[in-house]
């Protein structure tokens, strides 16, 4: 049964989904501080929250069983993804679920601020009758800045050319002049933009890159007449330049669903002059509540069951969904790094990992990750997984190298992989047969065509006569099965791998040691063959 911790409040509807499955247990802490987090986070294998649960590295410092995390909701500001990398713990978002709502509010905010619908309502609320006080502007033939065209910044884009505005947006990350069919032109430098927009609105992931990406500077290149909007995150307005610019009418408004600190420490925005101001209500529909919920329970419980993970934040380019493509290539890449892994005792510095097919090299990520997986762990104390080994291997000093050479490998090879320590180097080529069973094309530059499965001896010896003779022997007397025997020779040394029924005991090994040509003895266990579903 996999336990669920929920640290704060979400949907009903997402939490039926874990109550009706007996597979899980769920415990609901909403609330709970990140001292008594940290004390209980290693009991779940799953955790879920929003915004106000702070997985901090101290509550990662022993994770204990978890092995995902899923924010309902968008940012994750409030994880530390670092943390969480090197504690192999999975962070999922759910950026689709908000997306309408959070687009919808920027529409409404945007008209709040051009028709002035805040100050007229309060005007009237206070007994006043003031129509000519209140005249605003339209927004057909204005033009809308949009910084950060992902989700939601499309989808506001879109909302603004149904009203006839005029679209323009910043994104250093799309590849293009043109989106939304060309309906947007789409700038390469955001001191460009400012000059020429009415309205700039603010779509971008909070952070460092981000922060304070609107100051003094470029509010003082906007018009007079232009206003700002943000409902991403808080802090990528410099907010005291923001409250300056407005007192002193370097810009005529703002509208502000987000905070540095939430709620807001410094009143100063919040009393500028034509702030329109707003608790964090991007998200805040029953709509949106009810889907950030679910998708979060679903990630969760889809992770922990199959391994599969959809909006991953904290790992770049790992397939986790495996189907009947990937499947048989991870195998060599885990079946690779099982056989070099004793071969390595003495540690390894350097790993040059080269990807043969087209198939192979979309995987490259998620192999390379695999392979170090069974690599390194037989050597480590820490869990390795596929989120944190990449993680673990850099902080150790081991380089990984990735090639993806633009033509096939002449001897038919999918996947190969070399490892080198500052005294050895050893090397393995990998590929599959017409069945589809993994074959091991070479080993150390040693020519071979053999199945990796199973309990396996090498033996590197001088190649002289009676070896294989003296290891037939000692393996007889020591009552230890021969179930398959490769032999490849290789200028005046010689490699045997040996398939046998059970792993021999340390005494059997000293004696094929003693015999006089054999030079290494290594022991492998390599697991069976997949049976067909």
């Amino acid at each position: 049964m996999y336990r669920i911790l929920v640290a704060d409040k979400l949907a009903p509807e997402g939490l039926a989904l874990l109550e009706q499955d007996d597979r899980f247990e769920c415990d609901l802490k909403a609330g709970i501080t990140p001292a008594e987090l940290a004390s209980i986070i290693g009991e779940y294998d799953g955790l879920l929250i929003r915004s106000g649960a702070k997985i901090t590295a101290e509550v990662l410092a022993n994770p204990g069983k978890l092995q995902a995390i899923a924010r309902a909701g968008v940012g994750v500001d409030n994880v530390d993804l670092p943390a969480a990398t090197r504690a192999g713990v999975l962070v999922m978002n759910t950026p689709d679920a908000n997306t309408i709502s959070t687009a919808e509010l920027t529409i409404g905010l945007m008209l709040t601020l051009a028709r002035n619908v805040l100050s007229a309502s309060s005007s009237l609320a206070a007994g006043k009758w003031e129509r000519s006080k209140f005249v605003g502007t339209q927004l057909a033939q204005k033009t809308l800045g949009v910084v950060g065209l992902g989700r939601v910044g499309k989808a506001v884009a879109k909302r603004a050319l149904a009203m006839d505005m005029k679209v323009l947006a910043y994104d250093p990350f799309f590849s293009g002049d043109t989106a939304l069919g060309g309906q947007v032109r789409v700038l390469t430098d955001l001191d460009a933009l400012l000059p020429q927009v009415d309205f700039l609105t603010l779509h971008t992931p909070g952070g460092a890159k981000t922060r304070n990406l609107i100051g003094s500077e470029q509010l003082a290149r906007m018009k007079p007449s232009a206003c700002v909007i943000n409902c991403a995150r808080g802090g990528i307005v410099d907010e005291s330049a923001l409250a300056q610019a407005l007192n002193d009418g370097i810009i005529a408004g703002a509208a502000i669903d987000v905070y540095t600190s939430e709620p807001p420490a410094d009143r100063a925005l919040l009393e500028a002059k034509n702030i329109v101001a707003t608790p964090h209500l991007g998200a805040s529909t029953r709509e949106a509540q009810l889907a950030v919920s679910v998708e979060a329970v679903r990630a969760v419980m889809n992770y922990l069951t199959t391994g599969s993970a959809a909006n991953v934040v904290n790992v770049a380019g790992v397939v986790t969904t495996m189907d009947e493509q990937t499947r048989p290539l991870v195998d060599l890449a885990r079946r690779a790094g099982a056989m070099l892994s004793p071969l390595c005792a003495g540690g390894v510095k350097q790993a040059i990992l080269t990807f043969h097919t087209d198939q192979s090299q979309e995987l490259a990520e998620t192999l390379s990750r695999f392979f170090l997986i069974d690599l390194l762990q037989p050597h480590l104390d820490e869990s390795l997984n596929l989120i944190n080994v990449m993680h673990l291997a850099t902080e150790r000093g081991l380089a990984v190298n990735q090639v993806k050479p633009s033509g096939q490998d002449p001897q038919g090879a999918i996947f190969s992989a070399s490892v080198c320590s500052p005294l050895e180097a050893h090397s393995i080529a990998l590929s599959r047969r017409n069945d589809g069973t993994p074959c091991v094309l070479k080993l150390d530059g040693y020519r071979m065509n053999m199945v990796p499965v199973g309990q396996m001896v090498l033996i590197l010896n001088d190649d002289t006569p009676g070896v294989i003779g003296a290891v037939g022997t000692t393996f007889g007397r020591n009552k230890v099965n021969i179930a398959d025997m490769s032999i490849s020779r290789q200028d005046d040394l010689a490699l045997m791998v040996i398939k046998v029924d059970a792993v021999p005991g340390a005494d059997v090994l000293e004696q094929l040691a003693q015999i006089d040509p054999v030079r290494k003895v290594f022991t492998l266990s390599l697991p069976e063959l997949a049976q067909p579903a």
